[in-house]
């Protein structure tokens, strides 16, 4: 399975200076986040006051919300809406984004086993659950486990097909691992409702308290739930990645987004080598013992709260690690101290 990685999407063709207008905002970090109760933290906390309007912005989110150092953007929820806006800015020539660093943060559903409710995990690899071919379990042969199979094969783990390109990603390891070591005591917030739920699911992680690793995600269109379907995701990625990925959040955006980027980066107008994923948890991505998979999908967890002021806390000190330290990271990722 082909996958892009971070050192094949390298910039090629960086545009002439003098077509860059001495006024165009150039931000050290682009945030990107997918609804308003993700962006909501970022304006509240920070100093955005600077609105830049991008053409081909949804009318529900038409600029972004910047400072001198940082800017935050919405792209509204699912595939189409996140490749449309993300390309809409990153090709734009409204903004200069060729020496930014980029971050996804958002929230997701988590995998009890490598998470808990409000906790944040960066993504090492970024895989698509949805470009597949799916029968409905009623019309699956009987000595299928699954209806569900690779693109252009015949049967559950066949070999070969074909792919569309984008089912794999590898981000930036160095800056992955950067970004989790920066982040990783970031104080998280957490809630009673939380606690009081997330003690009902037997596996260790998702009975701590909220805390930060690295780990990897899953996007799709379809919000999907429930422990039989969290196995076919887990075998999926385990199959796109060799074994390497493990799987942890589940969202429903980033293989969009990153598409949208590899455009954008090919186009000489972003560093691919700069992506950083975030994902926190607002929810289980199956039940728990003795719950059903319908139960656990309209549950109020009480993880919501904690996810979205988490994508923030952790986000943030990230960026604000970069921004405070330009000079160290302006020409690429600082190794650790």
């Amino acid at each position: 399975m082909p996958m892009k990685s971070a050192a094949l999407i390298a910039t090629t063709a960086l545009l002439p200076m003098a077509a860059l207008s001495q006024e165009m905002p150039d931000p050290k970090v682009l945030v990107i986040t997918m609804f308003d109760g993700e962006t909501q933290p970022w304006l509240d906390n920070l100093d955005l006051s600077e609105e830049i309007a991008i053409p081909g912005l949804p009318e529900s989110a038409p600029a972004l919300s910047c400072n001198g150092n940082l800017c935050v953007m919405t792209t509204t929820m699912g595939f189409a809406n996140a490749a449309s806006s993300v390309a809409a800015v990153a090709l734009s020539d409204k903004v200069d984004l060729r020496d930014s660093y980029v971050l996804v943060a958002g929230i997701a559903g988590v995998d009890p086993e490598e998470g808990t409710l409000g906790s944040a995990h960066w993504a090492r690899y970024v895989v698509d659950a949805g470009l597949r071919h799916l029968i409905d379990p009623r019309e699956i042969p009987e000595t299928w486990e699954s209806g569900s199979l690779a693109l252009g094969t015949s049967e559950p783990g066949g070999e070969g097909g074909w792919t569309a390109g984008t089912e794999l990603y590898e981000l930036n390891p160095e800056l992955t691992q950067r970004a989790l070591e920066i982040t990783k005591d970031t104080e998280l917030a957490d809630s009673e409702k939380a606690a009081e739920y997330r003690a009902a699911y037997s596996a260790e992680a998702a009975q701590k308290a909220p805390f930060v690793s690295a780990c990897d995600t899953l996007s799709a269109d379809t919000y999907w739930h429930g422990a039989i379907i969290a196995q076919e995701m887990e075998a999926r990625v385990a199959r796109l990645t060799e074994g390497n990925g493990v799987y942890c959040t589940s969202q429903m955006e980033d293989n969009a987004t990153l598409a949208a980027l590899e455009r954008a980066a090919g186009a000489g107008k972003i560093d691919f080598d700069r992506i950083a994923i975030l994902r926190t948890a607002s929810n289980f991505d199956r039940q728990a013992e003795g719950q059903t998979a319908a139960e656990s999908l309209g549950a109020d967890s009480g993880g919501f709260g904690p996810a979205t002021e988490n994508a923030f806390r952790v986000g943030n000190a990230f960026a604000q690690e970069i921004i405070s330290n330009w000079e160290a990271w302006a020409d690429g990722v600082p190794t650790s101290n």
